[in-house]
This record gives structure tokens, C-alpha cells and sequence, in this order.
């Protein structure tokens, strides 16, 4: 798999701002792997690890580099086929960043 896209449990919920995201890259055709984590925040240890914070979604790229933003900036990033610029450029594992949704 090229890229991997870390969301919630809740897949079987289509509007929630992980499909958001997941629909975007099915859209753009985008070959991924989906790897879910917990709903509940206390138990994100797991997502903080891999991108220093807590929230959904997180893609993590083949470099070990991931890419968080707002679902729906996230969305429109890949609908307009810009994803792979933020590959590599994008906070490496452990770092801070992403936004509260």
C-alpha cells in the first residue's frame, strides 16, 4: 500500500469526518489501507504515537511522514490532486500538528 489512512472505528457512519477523508481518496482513486484506532480519545495512545496528537483522520505516507488537517481541508487537498505534495513535506512521526475538529 502506497499511503495509509488512520481513522475511527466508525466506519459503518458515512458522514462522520473520517469518510469525509475516505470518500475523497475512493473519489480520487487513491489506493490505500484503512487502519482504525478507538473512538474514545483516552485511548488514542496509539495516533499520538504516530502523529503527536489525537485527532482523525491521519494519512501516513510510505516515508513515515503523515499528513493531518482538518477533514475537510484534508478532502479538498486530495480532490484537487495536491496529496502527494504533502508527502515527505508533511510533520514526521511524533511531531505536533493538526488542528481540533
Amino acid at each position: 500500500m502506497a499511503i495509509k489512512l488512520h481513522r475511527c472505528s466508525w466506519g459503518w457512519l458515512h458522514f462522520d469526518i473520517c469518510s469525509r477523508v475516505q470518500h475523497a481518496l475512493d473519489d480520487a482513486g487513491v489506493e490505500y489501507e484503512v487502519v482504525t484506532h478507538p473512538i474514545w480519545r483516552h485511548k488514542r495512545q496509539k495516533i499520538v504515537e504516530l502523529s503527536g496528537q489525537k485527532y482523525y483522520p491521519v494519512i501516513e505516507f510510505e516515508d513515515g511522514s503523515v499528513y493531518r488537517e482538518q477533514s475537510k481541508d484534508m478532502a479538498a487537498t486530495i480532490r484537487v490532486g495536491k496529496l502527494d505534495e504533502k508527502r515527505g513535506a508533511a510533520a514526521t512521526r511524533g511531531s505536533r500538528g493538526g488542528s481540533i475538529e
